[in-house]
This record gives structure tokens, sequence and C-alpha cells, in this order.
């Protein structure tokens, strides 16, 4: 199992710079970052600061999407990030959330993001692609990778990802509802005719080490409301008892009164007070290094290739560390 960083980059960039060179030490192969333009610094120029410090640590947003800038814009950066520091870049993707709505702009449609996949990736592996009905190539791309992830929750989603990505991103931990999701990628992926084990799995959620976990879980309680402005989506779609959408998914939402994006991400986050402990402790890793240890074994057992970190709370280094001691060397077996 490969193990990423997700953070956001809050200033000083610095700061971000030496917690991904913390986490190559540590044994971490990516590192990621929020994208949203409003609410942090703009990601890809400090993924240029990151490459040119590490090694061999790839990076990429969790997760951009198809409005923010145009799609050549996107693949230029970047295949000008793998042009200089040799195709060390993944591009996340997604409907955007933050993004979008803080700039007041409705997330993308679905049919939108799909076309972009494709594009992107065409684009900034040197291959011709068509945006807004103009062809176009990049011609001082050479021999240019970029995988490109989807992040998905409902089943319209999930589909296309098995249909398109090169790997799907899933922005919870519960075992449950990751097997449930897992699936029904690979299922869509054999029916599109491709190889369901192409597709990369990539768990996202917050991990925190240590005993006290009254206190971990007010650190991480912030995740259950961000996935719970997806999962309103998926409620106001589908409905909460359609059966199209787990109700282990939905069920934690009714309390929810509204979400403030200017604590997006962020421990303490007072739009969050609807989450129950037990979604905490179903959605992140929490506890000593062995209870992270045996849920991430889990995991690995549903298919899952990579479990990376949120790292948003006031631990960041202790974690790192800790999963670099004891918990990634564990998972090497």
């Amino acid at each position: 199992m490969d193990f990423g960083l997700v953070l956001q980059t809050d200033p000083p960039a610095s700061r971000v710079i030496s917690l991904m060179k913390r986490a190559e030490r540590n044994g971490f192969t990516h590192g990621w970052t929020f994208d949203s333009a409003v609410l942090w610094q703009e990601p890809f120029v400090v993924y240029s600061q990151i490459l040119a410090h590490t090694t061999t640590l790839k990076v990429g947003p969790m997760v951009t999407n198809p409005g923010t800038r145009t799609w050549e814009v996107t693949a230029s950066t970047f295949a000008t990030l793998n042009d200089m520091y040799g195709n060390r870049t993944v591009c996340g993707i997604g409907r955007g959330d933050s993004a979008m709505r803080v700039a007041g702009r409705k997330p993308n449609t679905l049919a939108r993001l799909g076309e972009a996949i494709e594009v992107i990736r065409d684009l900034a592996e040197g291959r011709e692609a068509e945006v807004d009905g103009q062809r176009m190539r990049l011609p001082w791309v050479r021999d240019g990778k970029l995988p490109v992830w989807m992040a998905a929750y409902g089943p319209k989603a999930l589909a296309l990802t098995g249909r398109k990505a090169d790997g799907f991103i899933l922005q919870l931990a519960d075992p449950f509802l990751t097997e449930w999701m897992v699936k029904a990628v690979r299922n869509a992926a054999a029916e599109a005719g491709r190889d369901p084990d192409s597709v990369t799995i990539c768990v996202a959620a917050p991990a925190y080490v240590g005993d006290d976990l009254a206190h971990a879980r007010e650190q991480c309680r912030w995740f259950g409301g961000m996935v719970g402005n997806h999962v309103a989506d998926l409620v106001s779609r589908y409905g909460d008892h359609s059966g199209m959408v787990p109700e282990a998914l939905t069920d934690y939402i009714k309390g929810r009164q509204g979400y403030d994006y200017s604590h997006h991400g962020r421990a303490g986050n007072p739009s969050t007070d609807f989450v129950p402990d037990e979604i905490v402790d179903r959605f992140c890793l929490l506890g000593p290094p062995e209870a992270h240890i045996e849920k991430l074994r889990a995991l690995r057992d549903l298919g899952v290739d990579q479990f990376a970190v949120y790292d948003m709370h006031d631990a960041q280094e202790t974690t790192i560390d800790a999963y670099g001691a004891e918990i990634i060397p564990a998972l090497g077996d």
C-alpha cells in the first residue's frame, strides 16, 4: 500500500514544503493539496517547490475541477511540472465543491467532468484534443504521463470513474462504504471493457495517532462536515431512502443546518456540530498505531492501493513521524 499526505496550501508555503519533505523522508509516496483559489494559495506554484525539494514524491490536487481553469491551462501546467521534474504529478479531479461555490458558481456537471478527464490527460501527454470546438495540441510535450484520478461518491459519478479515470479517490475510510464504492467503480470499468484492476484505488481521510480519542475526534470532526456537503448533494438528487446511496452514508446528515466554507477542512469547524462520534470513528483513522494498522489492513484487503492522510489538525509532524516509524512499515508485509 502506498501512502500520501494531504495538506491545505495555507501560507507560509515554506511550511507546506517542509511537511512534504518530512513525508517523503518517512516513506510517503504522494503529496496532495486542496485546490480552491479563494480559500488557499495557488497549489501549482507550491508544487514546483515541493518537487524541487524532494526526489521521488509525486504531487497533485485533491482535487481540482474543470471550471476553475481552462483545460489547456490545466494540462499545460501539469505537463510543465512533468517536463521539469520527470512525470511526478497526478491529476486528482472532481466536480468542484469549495472552489466553485466560494466563487459563486455551481459545481460542474458529470458530463463536463468526463470530457475534461480525457482532454486534460490527452493534452498533458502530448496528444491532440478538442477544447470548446478548437482542436489543439501542446507541441513541446515529450514523453508526458498524467494519471487522472476522479473523486466520487454517488452512483453516476462512480460509474463515470470506472469508465474513464485512471484512479478513484474516495474521501472517507469506512470499510463498509469503501467495499460498496470500489465494487461500483470496478463493475463500471468491466462494463466499459477496461481491466477493473487497472483503476488505482485511493482512500483519503484524516488520521490522528494517539491515545486521547476524545481529543482526536474533535480535531477530525470537520471531515464529517466536508463529506456531508457531498452527501447533501446526493440526497437532493436521489433521495435519502432511494436505495441508490447506502443509508449508512446519508442518515447522519439529517441534522445538518448549512455550511460555512470559511472554516472548510479545519479543526474546530463550527458547521460540523451535527457530526456524531460514530461517523468520526468510521470515516477517520484514530487511536494508537495498532488501530491504524488494523483498519488499513482491512482497507487493503478491499483493494485499496493508497491511503492519503488528511493532516489538518494539531499534530501534523507527530502523525507523519508515527506513520513513518510504525504504520507504513507494517503495511509493507
